[in-house]
């Protein structure tokens, strides 16, 4: 009995194995779509460069209501087979979830390291539905809000959006360009008001999850000493393991806004080890730099681990750290703009090459083949099998595997003769 156990390990083993390669959800999956290949040419890295984000809507053939983790992490590997999430950081960071998913749910998501779920997610916990819903804790971020309304000619209201900005807080707007064979035409009266609108912050869904949660990381060293014009205070944020521990290499180490007291003296420059830092005068997207207006205090935006000088006109200046502010630039408010279903990145984002400044968070999905190609999963599905039916056939007729009580009975030996008519042996002799 032993050995005939032994023996039908190797072919169950390897039958189990062909079967769940052939079933898995994912490899099914795979022959349900073609990628974009826009996302893998220097048209990608322009938008990246510029400061969009790229996240993950879905992918046809998996189901977020039978197996949300397979979702998130085929698109996932979907979107870092191709290109970096963000000029930040290579890891995609925000995900689409519809509204029927539980909490657990979230989680399994959450597990393949996507840390804002959105749009309205129908969770109890909430972040930014309102001005005033501040994010407390890491699970809130599983269901940001949509205010500020869309982006389409005819949806987008501009006196949403005026309110949404006057309000403060972060709000997130929608945008889809295109529906079947239709191209959705943009509102460039909000989009202009966005871009010219001194308090916003224009940003994505990653960079302002990695800007809430660097207030996590709350280290800095600093001292002064005097210089031949005045005094020079050198400042670090320091890049400590509590920046990074949130979740694994995350958040994506962006620039932070300081705000410093000088006590009345003005900053003259202010320089980092790759040479003076930029103005943030006007600034409305992420970036290192600082300003300063009149007495008030320093506006310094710096990443984590990058250490500078700041250069004071006055001997033996005084100076406070005053802390972090909650906006990039100490802005008032913050907005992003989050395109779903984004299945071809060239023809839905060509059109604000141009014409702003606002930054969007791309959530891709691969384009589902036609129907002339809806058969594949099916074919893949139905030739699997036959091969593991084929396969168990032939290790039966070995007496081997499950089927081998179904082989062909080998051929039974002669019928012994009649009694009585035994020959013997001898019968020759005597004959």
């Amino acid at each position: 009995m032993r050995h005939r156990w032994a023996s039908n390990l190797p072919p169950l083993v390897l039958c189990s194995t062909l079967l769940m390669v052939t079933i898995h959800p994912v490899a099914l999956a795979q022959s349900a779509w073609e990628e974009d290949g826009w996302l893998r040419t220097s048209y990608a890295q322009d938008r990246l460069e510029a400061g969009d984000e790229f996240g993950c809507y879905g992918v046809p053939g998996l189901s977020w209501d039978n197996d949300p983790g397979a979702v998130a992490s085929a698109c996932r590997t979907y979107v870092e087979e191709r290109l970096n999430a963000s000029a930040w950081g290579p890891n995609p960071l925000s995900i689409f979830t519809p509204d029927t998913l539980t909490m657990a749910d979230h989680q399994k998501v959450a597990s393949q390291n996507f840390v804002v779920h959105g749009d309205d997610t129908g969770l109890v916990d909430t972040a930014w539905h309102s001005s005033n819903d501040e994010p407390n804790d890491l699970w809130e971020w599983y269901n940001l809000g949509r205010r500020g309304g869309s982006l389409e000619k005819g949806l987008a209201s501009l006196e949403t959006v005026e309110t949404a900005i006057a309000e403060g807080g972060l709000f997130n707007m929608y945008w889809i360009g295109r529906v079947n064979d239709a191209t959705v035409r943009h509102d460039r009266d909000v989009l202009a008001l966005l871009d010219t609108h001194p308090d916003v912050w224009l940003t994505t869904w990653g960079e302002a999850w990695s800007v809430w949660s660097g207030k996590r990381c709350y280290e800095f060293k600093h001292e002064t000493r005097p210089s031949e014009n005045g005094t020079v205070l050198a400042f670090e944020a320091l890049l400590t393991p509590a920046c990074t521990g949130v979740t694994k290499d995350l958040p994506w180490n962006v620039p932070l806004t300081w705000l410093i007291s000088t006590e009345g003296a003005e900053v003259v420059s202010v320089d980092g080890t790759d040479g003076e830092l930029a103005s943030l005068e006007g600034k409305k997207t992420l970036s290192e730099g600082w300003r300063q207006e009149g007495d008030g205090p320093l506006v310094l935006a710096l990443v984590n681990g990058h250490p500078v000088e700041i250069h004071l006109n006055e001997r033996n200046a005084s100076y406070d750290i005053l802390g972090q502010t909650q906006f990039f630039n100490n802005l008032s408010s913050a907005v992003t703009v989050a395109g779903h279903q984004t299945t071809d990145l060239f023809s839905w984002s060509k059109r604000f090459l141009e014409d702003t400044n606002v930054r969007f968070t791309w959530l891709v999905q691969p384009r589902a083949v036609e129907g002339v190609h809806a058969w594949i999963p099916y074919a893949v599905l139905g030739v699997g099998f036959l091969t593991v039916v084929a396969m168990l056939g032939v290790l039966g007729r070995e007496g081997l595997g499950p089927l081998s009580n179904l082989a062909v009975l080998k051929k039974a030996p002669n019928p012994a003769p009649p009694h009585g008519s035994k020959q013997r042996l001898d019968v020759q002799e005597e004959a």
